[in-house]
């Protein structure tokens, strides 16, 4: 072909140059690890974390009286829990800027039943000992120049283990706490319904309950606010009276079960504080915890009672109240004064019977009972003074006389003695 035939030449097009693709299988050199800047001290605390908790442990048998009288199975939970204290204190000089569960790393290999066995103050002086037998070894483990470092790593981690070891026995506390109230408020309600058995008294030992000899029930109105503010307040006035307690807020009113003293209007005097405005009521002393449901009724029926006596006393005895409680309709109110009053006046010959009954009749008169019976007035004080010893209540009181006259009716209508 012609030259002049040829098609034209294409135009000179430019390569543009590309830019490399990166290789997957090739690291960048901003992926490499980074180094520790104190490998060394961390290489050593590693490989002497063994024999640190070995001489945390032994420094314990030499200088804990309480870890040496522990069972087997106790202090072997106290060895890991050293262990481990040390082993999260290598991690944690490994990553200090990471966030790190002290507590769940040291105190988690230990059952929950261990913060039981050892109290707080232990548990700090096992800790004292661990980080006493790791700062006296900074020099040995410290890689050179690393010495202090490594010792204000420590003193940071053992802040932060005094927090933890607080916030382990706290939540325990919180929870025990809890279960305890719920504990003693079955106990407390078992005894105010009557259903004690002995399941309530193997729950009111395990609240420290330790059996004694003479019980009674208080009940009164519950103050507003927080209950437990109350319960507390409560077990404050126990400690100081020294009375052991199981109390709680039951609705409107407040319950406390004491123990420890035969007189229950100086117990009641003496708890009488955290209650609300209102009467209180003490019921009859019983032996133990079984027989409280019968102090607790007496209680409960003298408080229900206790808005016919205006002029009571605050506090006041269930047994003071034994007229009232009988008017209200309380069968063992009504029971008491027949049998503790009507019964031995009774049994002491009719001319006593005869004798109050006139007396009362005839407005507390000595010389107007003389008249009735055809007695010397003396004859009707000698009388009347017996019925006082007979019945502990004295005729010529305003308020035994009222019971007495109640007692008196009581007994005739059990044994349905027509009228005169």
């Amino acid at each position: 072909m012609h030259p002049g035939n040829d098609p034209p030449p294409h135009p000179a097009v430019p390569i543009r140059q590309s830019c490399p693709v990166p290789d997957a299988n090739k690291s960048s050199p901003h992926d490499a690890p980074r180094v520790h800047p104190h490998a060394g001290t961390l290489k050593r605390l590693e490989k002497s974390s063994g024999s640190l908790a070995a001489q945390a442990i032994a420094r314990m048998d030499e200088t804990l009286p309480w870890y040496r009288a522990m069972p087997p199975e106790n202090r072997s939970w106290i060895g890991l829990v050293a262990q481990a204290g040390i082993a999260a204190f290598t991690e944690w000089f490994r990553h200090p800027d990471a966030p790190q569960a002290i507590s769940t790393d040291v105190f988690g290999t230990a059952p929950r039943e261990l913060t039981r066995a050892i109290t707080l103050r232990q548990t700090v002086e096992m800790v004292r000992t661990t980080i006493e037998v790791m700062e006296s070894a900074i020099d040995e483990v410290a890689a050179p120049g690393d010495e202090s470092v490594l010792r204000e790593a420590l003193l940071v981690y053992a802040r932060e283990i005094a927090f933890a070891t607080a916030q382990v026995y706290a939540q325990a506390a919180e929870a025990r706490g809890a279960w305890d109230a719920r504990l003693e408020s079955l106990v407390v309600n078992a005894v105010l319904s009557g259903e004690a058995d002995e399941g309530a008294v193997s729950r009111a030992a395990a609240l420290g309950w330790n059996a004694p000899d003479n019980v009674c029930v208080v009940l009164g109105t519950a103050p507003d606010g927080d209950s437990e503010l109350t319960v507390e307040a409560i077990r404050r006035a126990a400690r100081h009276a020294k009375l052991q307690v199981l109390t709680g807020v039951l609705g409107d009113r407040l319950v406390v079960i004491a123990g420890g003293s035969s007189d229950p209007l100086q117990v009641a005097k003496s708890l009488i504080g955290p209650y609300a405005a209102g009467p209180v009521v003490a019921g009859p002393i019983v032996p133990d915890l079984l027989a409280a449901t019968r102090s607790a009724q007496a209680a409960a029926a003298g408080l229900k009672a206790c808005s016919a006596w205006q002029d009571a006393p605050r506090p006041v005895l269930a047994d003071d109240l034994l007229p009232e409680r009988a008017i209200a309709g309380d069968p063992s109110a009504r029971e008491q004064l027949v049998e503790e009053i009507y019964r031995p006046l009774e049994e002491a010959g009719s001319a006593l019977l005869e004798t109050l009954s006139v007396y009362l009749e005839q407005a507390s008169s000595l010389e107007g009972a003389a008249r009735m019976l055809f007695v010397h007035p003396n004859t009707v004080r000698y009388r009347l003074r017996r019925v006082t010893d007979v019945t502990g209540w004295s005729p010529s009181d305003v308020r035994s006389a009222f019971t007495l006259r109640i007692a008196l009716i009581l007994g005739r209508l059990v044994d349905g003695d027509p009228p005169a």
